[in-house]
């Protein structure tokens, strides 16, 4: 079954920077979009980011200009960069998979991202 372990996650102080990580089993990575999602207090999960197999990437608009989504396909990881962090980016971060046009309802652990003076 394919399995999630998502890191990287802490406290920060607002205008800093994370970097999460994500390494999937049991899919043939490569080949596959992966994406980061997050859910906030009270709020429901949403995208943030996604990466094609062939690099191509998309951002939430909340996002655009301060994260980056990149992928090693030989250690089957995904990755976001995330820059001028604000409070409102405080939140639970987990990756997942597109099968086909939709994506996968199986989650990970997540990591806690909190972004706080």
């Amino acid at each position: 079954q394919v399995q999630f372990v998502e890191s990287g996650g802490g406290l920060v102080q607002p205008g800093g920077s994370l970097r999460l990580s994500c390494t999937v089993s049991g899919i043939i990575f490569r080949l596959t979009v992966m994406g980061w999602y997050r859910q906030g207090p009270g709020k429901q999960r949403e995208l943030v980011a996604s990466i094609s197999s062939d690099g191509s990437t998309n951002y939430a608009d909340s996002v655009k200009g301060r994260f980056t989504i990149s992928r090693t396909n030989a250690r089957n990881t995904v990755y976001l960069q995330m820059n001028i962090l604000k409070p409102e980016d405080t939140a639970v971060y987990y990756c997942n998979f597109k099968q086909g046009t939709l994506w996968s309802q199986s989650w990970g652990q997540g990591t806690q991202v909190t972004v706080s003076s």
